[in-house]
């Protein structure tokens, strides 16, 4: 079916009390890969690209690739924009022919963070376009984007946040992280039933790859409705291109070493999907 915005599937999710699995593509099989998994699992799915794989293809390139996989499909599929970087960025990526777009300003102070939001939220509402933005800081390393420690996001502020601006989902600081966790992360996951009672909009989790299953169906059950995995779909997939290698370093033809990394990301995929309880739930 042709792509569809994360409005609606966000929407059912929160009152499904699941979350929809979004994850990071940076080529091709990737993209085959996790679409496979949600036609199989019968999952609705966000596919997302931040600016560092943009900066590698371009937005016209994957919104084509995943246009046309989703083509293909029986299932709900969003492609989004993930951090995006700039207000002019995201629509670039609408005019592209991206679905869902997110607006990342928790860099800046809560004013300036504020005024981008809307920024994009005014360019892409009337198009139809749903706008995630992101308030507190997720620790960690995405693309270009570090923080040295974690903000954890005000339900107060956010309250403000999303009345000022009109998002459509917002990303919540709880203590995770982007890439992959040095010891044992401290998640506040009362502050994620805490920030539902404040705002009206779905709740995003980032920085989910290496939490462990439980942490992320609780963060769930409280009331997150979207789940980003990224960091451990790139591991998924070299991995199994290097274990190929060692096991047969003959091995020349690209499709091989990509036929690899698919079954491998796919597999992840599914685990990740029945975890957030979107398995089963497209219409």
């Amino acid at each position: 079916m042709p792509l569809v915005t994360s409005e609606k599937m966000l929407l059912d999710a929160q009152k499904g009390g699941y979350a929809v699995g979004a994850f990071n593509v940076e080529n091709m099989e990737m993209v085959k890969a996790v679409i496979a998994a949600a036609e199989e699992l019968r999952a609705p799915v966000m596919l997302q690209t931040t600016p560092s794989t943009i900066k590698y293809g371009t937005l016209e390139t994957y919104a084509a690739i995943v246009a046309a996989e989703a083509k293909r499909a029986s299932v709900p599929v969003c492609l989004h924009l993930d951090h995006g970087s700039s207000s002019e960025l995201a629509a670039e990526a609408i005019a592209a022919g991206y679905t869902s777009v997110m607006m990342d300003g928790s860099g800046e102070d809560f004013e300036q963070n504020i005024a981008v939001s809307k920024r994009v939220v005014e360019k892409a509402e009337p198009l139809g376009i749903p706008v995630e933005a992101e308030l507190g800081k997720v620790g960690g390393k995405e693309d270009d984007l570090e923080a040295d420690a974690d903000t954890n996001t005000d339900p107060k502020e956010a309250q403000e946040f999303v009345e000022r601006t009109g998002v459509s989902s917002l990303a919540i600081a709880i203590g995770t992280a982007h890439g992959f966790y040095v010891g044992t992360p401290m998640l506040d996951k009362e502050r994620v039933s805490e920030i539902k009672k404040a705002v009206s909009v779905p709740l995003v989790l980032h920085g989910a790859s290496g939490l462990t299953d439980e942490d992320v169906r609780e963060c769930v059950q409280r009331g997150i409705c979207k789940v980003n995995f990224a960091t451990e779909l790139r591991a998924a997939y070299t991995g199994a291109v290097k274990k190929l290698l060692e096991e047969k370093p003959e091995t020349f033809d690209p499709k091989k070493l990509g036929a690899a990394g698919m079954a491998s990301v796919k597999e992840l995929v599914m685990e990740r999907m029945k975890v957030c309880g979107c398995d089963g739930q497209a219409e």
